[in-house]
C-alpha cells in the first residue's frame, strides 16, 4: 500500500467531510478560519518564501485579503524556496514526472506527484502528502452525487460499477495519476476501472469502450460530447449509466445532448490540478464549493474582491489541505462567480458559476466518403505540449483542411520548437484519419481570449463549412 495512503487520517478526515457537509453556514466559517490560521502558521515556518512574506504577521488574526497574490510563473522560479520540504527537487521532479512509469508512483516515498496542463504557459509541478490526498479522497467519495440512489443502496461498495476513465492515459496530470492510484491501492479495483486515451483514433476507443461495457464514464465534456455524437449515429454502443465530466465548460446544450444521447444522467464537477475536487453539484445541478477546504476570491483587473453575483476577471484560491506547497491566494485563472442566493437544496456550501476552458473541437477531412475525423481540444494540447515542447500556442481550424498554428513566441529557438510542433501535429492528426491537413506556423502572433478569460488553444472559425459529422 503507498505510503501517501494513511487508513487512520483517512478516516478521521473523512469524518470531518462527513459533519461538515451539512454544516451550518457558521460551523463553515469557523472551520476556514481555523484552518487558514493553521495553514499559514505552518506556511511561516516550514517555507521560506513564506516565512519571509509572513514576518510579523500573526497567523491566527491576519486578513487574506491583506496577503500579496501569487502566480505560477513566480512560484515555479522560487520552488526550492516555495515548498516546505527542502528534500523536494524541481530538478528531480521534472525527471520523476517525465517516465510515464512514475504515474501514480510514491516520490521519496511520501508524496503523489502531478503536473498541470500548461494552458497558460509551462506546466507546473504539484506535491501532495498524505493529508492532501485524504482530503481529496474524502471529498470525491463522499461529496460527488449519488446519480441512482436506489442501485448505490443495493450496493453502497460500488462492486457492480465499471468505470472508464477517457483522456490522457499517459501522462502525470492530476486526473489519470488519480485514476492510477486508485487501482493500486484496491486490487480489486483494477480491472472494473480503466483508463482510455483520447489520443488514439476515434474508432479505436470506441471499440475500446465497447469491449469494456462501462457503467460509468469519467471525462472531459468536449470528449462526452464527441463520444455521444458516435453513441447517436451508432458506431459506439457502451450504454454507460452515468457521465461524470470536468475540466471544461459543461454548456446545458452539452449537458442536453450527452443526457439524450446516452439515456443517462449527467454530473459535472469543478477541480483543478492545485486541487483536485473544488467543486460538486448537488441534487439540483448547482456547483457547490468545498469551502471547508479551499478558499475562493474572484477578483477584479485591479485585485479587488468582486461582491456575489459578479464574475472577476481571475479567481484566487487558497488550498487548505496542502501545507507541502502552500497555494495561498494563487491565481487560478478562472472565472469564477459566488453565487448570491442560498441553494434550494439546503446545502450552506456555497454554490457557484463557473467559466473555465472554452475550446473547439476539431473536425477535419478525413478519406473520400468517410466521416470527419473529430479531435478534443485537450488531445491537441497534450500533442503539443508532451511531444514538442510549444505551450504558448493557439491552434486555429480555418477550414476543413486547413489549419493556422500560432505562438506569441519569436526568435531561432522559437522557430525551431514550432517547426518541431508542426511535425508531430501533422504525424498524429494522420494517425487519426485526417487527410491532406495543411498547418500554417507563424511567430510572433497574438491570441483570441475565450469568455472564460483564459486564452483559446483551439479554435474553430467556422462550423458551417466543415464536412459532416
Amino acid at each position: 500500500m503507498p505510503p501517501t495512503f494513511d487508513p487512520w487520517r483517512a478516516y478521521v478526515v473523512a469524518a470531518e467531510v462527513s459533519m461538515a457537509t451539512q454544516a451550518s453556514a457558521e460551523s463553515l466559517a469557523a472551520l476556514r478560519a481555523q484552518r487558514l490560521a493553521a495553514l499559514l502558521a505552518s506556511a511561516a515556518v516550514h517555507s521560506p518564501r513564506y516565512r519571509r512574506l509572513l514576518a510579523g504577521c500573526d497567523p491566527a488574526t491576519v486578513r487574506l485579503e491583506d496577503l500579496p497574490v501569487s502566480h505560477k510563473a513566480e512560484l515555479m522560479r522560487d520552488f526550492e524556496g516555495w515548498v516546505a520540504d527542502p528534500a523536494l527537487s524541481l530538478q528531480a521532479l521534472r525527471r520523476f514526472v517525465a517516465d510515464p512509469v512514475n504515474i501514480a508512483a510514491d516520490f521519496l516515498g511520501h508524496y503523489t506527484v502531478w503536473e498541470s496542463s500548461g494552458s497558460t504557459g509551462e506546466p507546473a509541478i504539484f506535491v501532495q502528502d498524505a493529508r492532501a490526498m485524504a482530503v481529496y479522497d474524502a471529498l470525491e467519495a463522499l461529496r460527488r452525487p449519488q446519480l441512482r440512489p436506489v442501485e448505490r443502496l443495493l450496493d453502497p461498495w460500488s462492486l457492480t460499477e465499471r468505470i472508464a476513465f477517457v483522456g490522457a492515459t499517459d501522462g502525470h496530470f492530476a486526473s489519470t495519476v488519480s485514476v492510477e492510484r486508485l487501482r493500486r491501492l484496491q486490487p480489486g479495483l483494477a480491472q472494473r476501472l480503466q483508463g482510455f486515451s483520447f489520443l488514439q483514433p476515434l474508432d479505436r476507443l470506441c471499440a475500446e469502450l465497447d469491449a469494456f461495457a462501462p457503467t460509468v464514464v469519467a471525462t472531459y465534456p468536449s470528449a462526452a460530447v464527441l463520444l455521444a455524437e458516435e453513441r447517436q449515429a451508432g458506431r459506439l454502443r457502451a450504454a454507460p449509466r452515468e457521465i461524470w465530466t470536468g475540466g471544461e465548460t459543461l454548456s446545458a446544450a452539452s449537458r442536453a445532448f450527452v443526457r439524450h444521447a446516452f439515456a443517462c444522467p449527467v454530473a459535472n464537477s469543478y477541480g483543478a490540478s492545485e486541487f483536485l475536487s473544488l467543486a460538486f453539484e448537488c441534487p439540483l445541478g448547482v456547483l457547490h464549493l468545498n469551502s471547508d477546504w479551499a478558499i475562493l476570491e474572484p477578483i477584479d483587473a485591479h485585485g479587488r474582491c468582486v461582491p456575489p453575483g459578479h464574475a472577476g476577471v481571475t479567481t484566487l484560491l487558497t488550498n487548505l489541505a496542502n501545507h507541502l506547497q502552500p497555494l495561498i491566494r494563487y491565481d487560478l485563472g478562472d472565472r469564477v462567480t459566488l453565487r448570491e442566493a442560498c441553494c434550494d437544496c439546503g446545502s450552506h456550501l456555497p454554490a457557484i458559476d463557473v467559466r473555465g476552458r472554452d475550446d473547439d473541437t476539431l473536425r477535419l477531412a478525413g478519406a473520400a466518403g468517410m466521416p470527419a475525423v473529430k479531435v478534443v481540444p485537450l488531445a491537441v494540447s497534450t500533442v503539443l505540449e508532451e511531444e514538442a515542447g510549444l505551450f504558448d500556442f493557439q491552434l486555429v481550424q480555418q477550414g476543413p483542411r486547413d489549419l493556422l498554428l500560432k505562438t506569441r513566441g519569436q526568435g531561432e529557438k522559437a522557430g525551431r520548437t514550432l517547426r518541431k510542433a508542426h511535425t508531430v501535429l501533422a504525424a498524429f492528426l494522420e494517425g487519426q484519419g485526417a487527410q491532406g491537413i495543411h498547418i500554417h506556423c507563424r511567430g510572433g502572433q497574438s491570441a483570441q481570449y475565450g469568455r472564460s478569460g483564459k486564452i483559446r488553444r483551439v479554435i474553430s472559425q467556422s462550423d458551417a463549412a466543415w464536412p459532416p459529422c
